[in-house]
């Protein structure tokens, strides 16, 4: 067996499980989900019809590369959305199956071999397929924490230039997972600078890049700040995106790869023996909702109307910052993390996420300890049940 599997830690979901072993729920209340992030709202019609009337390409083996109509439409919406040239289909957009398999895979083909002490930098708190795609490559985790001092920012100078040497790929994540924080024109110059200066490679998960709250503000992509400062090459970068929260089909399982053509060909290579290449019934599907803004814009409205209505009243309760983007409540609470969590789900039948499970001690410290995240996926309804049982219990500690 590979040995690096003995270092993976129990995903935050497994962990739990096993908090909530032996305990019931409230009775006579209806249990609520507020500790993943899988989008609830209705998937787009035309989504729907789209699969329905691809179908027969079920009888087709699917390419690595994917159908060429589908890069063109990523390469399109990517123009469109980010207000740059569009990439090259042929050489610069991968279709993938959903960016958590790719986010995991990408490591195994930048990272395995590439030296032999390598460093794999991500923020802390983070979603935890960064840290098992660094391990399984056979790399060092490096976390830089993200603190409120700090506006959430990642902590660079919290890592000395003996590990920025070592470090061969760093993971950013804009929106932010759990903070709903979105990296500034700033950030990603000194993070672009970093690169230049150590040689490692970026890569910027942006499957939150569609769930804002300002339709006059979309938050700066990775893409975007590269062209801005003449890095119309993209090196060194490569961005994931997804479809799961933008047009609501997690279980799809479809986004997409783009960026440094010399990474993306390499990437290619790999996945051409990793074997996960896209169904064209999904591919199909996947050109319907790219092509198609109408239903982001309306999805958009419902997370803002949610987070409008409910943030405050969290707020009052649990400090919560207003985040900019994501569907996320990144919440200070008053007594341990996982003591709350325990106790919504005993006396009010309401399931939270301990932000110490997606948290890792760096610098002696955990800076998800005494935080929950809270993901306002479900309807408003739903959500708005949930955040008045929250605050009642809150309220007796």
């Amino acid at each position: 067996m590979n040995p690096h599997l003995a270092k993976l830690q129990p995903y935050p979901f497994e962990r739990l499980r096993k908090l909530f072993e032996g305990l019931v729920p409230a009775q006579g209340k209806k249990p609520i989900a507020l500790s993943i992030g899988e989008p609830k709202h209705p998937t787009p019609p035309l989504v729907q019809q789209a699969l329905i009337e691809g179908l027969a390409r079920l009888a087709n083996y699917p390419t690595t590369p994917g159908m060429l109509p589908l890069r063109e439409a990523i390469a399109r919406w990517i123009a469109r959305r980010h207000g740059v040239p569009s990439p090259d289909p042929a050489t610069q957009i991968l279709p993938v199956a959903g960016s958590r398999e790719a986010l995991f895979a990408f490591a195994q083909a930048v990272v395995t071999g590439s030296r032999s002490d390598p460093v794999v930098v991500m923020p802390n708190p983070c979603y935890q397929i960064y840290e098992g795609g660094a391990l399984l490559a056979g790399a060092e985790p490096a976390y830089l924490n993200s603190l409120p001092a700090n506006g959430f920012a990642p902590d660079h100078a919290q890592l000395p230039d003996d590990v920025w040497r070592r470090t061969v790929l760093l993971y950013a994540c804009s929106p932010d997972n759990p903070t709903g924080r979105v990296m500034s024109f700033a950030d990603w110059k000194r993070l672009f600078e970093l690169s230049d200066r150590h040689g490692f490679v970026i890569a910027a998960d942006e499957c939150y890049s569609e769930i804002y709250f300002d339709e006059a503000r979309p938050p700066l992509g990775a893409l975007a700040a590269a062209r801005m400062l003449g890095r119309d090459d993209y090196r060194n970068l490569v961005v994931f995106g997804s479809l799961s929260k933008r047009s609501n089909v997690p279980g799809m399982r479809s986004g997409f790869v783009a960026g440094d053509a010399r990474l993306i060909r390499t990437f290619l290579l790999y996945r051409t023996y990793h074997g996960t290449a896209m169904s064209d019934v999904v591919a199909l599907a996947s050109i319907a909702a790219w092509n198609d803004e109408a239903h982001v814009v309306a999805n958009r409205a419902l997370y803002a109307r949610k987070f409008q209505l409910l943030q405050p009243l969290v707020d009052a309760a649990l400090p919560c910052a207003y985040p900019e983007a994501a569907f996320y409540l990144w919440a200070k609470t008053p007594i341990p993390d996982q003591d709350l969590a325990r106790r919504l789900f005993v006396e009010q039948a309401v399931t939270v996420l301990p932000g110490s499970f997606i948290g890792r001690t760096s610098n002696q410290v955990n800076p998800g300890e005494n935080f929950i995240r809270i993901a306002l996926v479900d309807s408003l309804d739903e959500c708005t049940d949930a955040v008045a049982r929250i605050v009642e219990t809150v309220r007796t500690l």
